[in-house]
């Protein structure tokens, strides 16, 4: 009777070639279609400013559409315009340092409206 049940197993099941999470739990399947949103011709986004735990401050921009190649194209650009490092999450550029004033600019000449 002791040996009639699993107490432990390596087996996982069915597993995703691509990302080899298990087939249930695959992570292919939920990012497949996530950055490929169309770019409309009137966008409105918001800059804020973050204290990072670190005790740095960065500058987010929100309400950005999550297309990833459109996100790190203006990412680079407004990296190169204002001096900074930075990065791209899911529909926001986030840059190093208090860059709100000129973020403001740069947005406006590009016909975005900046909120914030």
């Amino acid at each position: 009777m002791r040996g009639d049940r699993v107490v432990y197993s390596t087996g996982r099941g069915r597993v995703c070639p691509r990302c080899g999470w298990p087939a249930d739990d695959c992570r292919c399947a939920k990012t497949l279609g996530a950055g490929a949103e169309p770019v409309p011709q009137r966008l409105a986004a918001a800059l804020r400013l973050e204290h990072r735990a670190s005790g740095k401050n960065v500058t987010v921009l929100t309400g950005l559409p999550d297309n990833r190649e459109y996100l790190d194209a203006l990412c680079r650009e407004l990296k190169k315009a204002c001096g900074t490092g930075g990065s791209v999450e899911t529909g926001t550029v986030v840059l190093q340092g208090d860059q709100r004033e000129r973020l403001r600019e740069l947005l406006a000449k590009k016909g975005m409206r900046v909120k914030g």
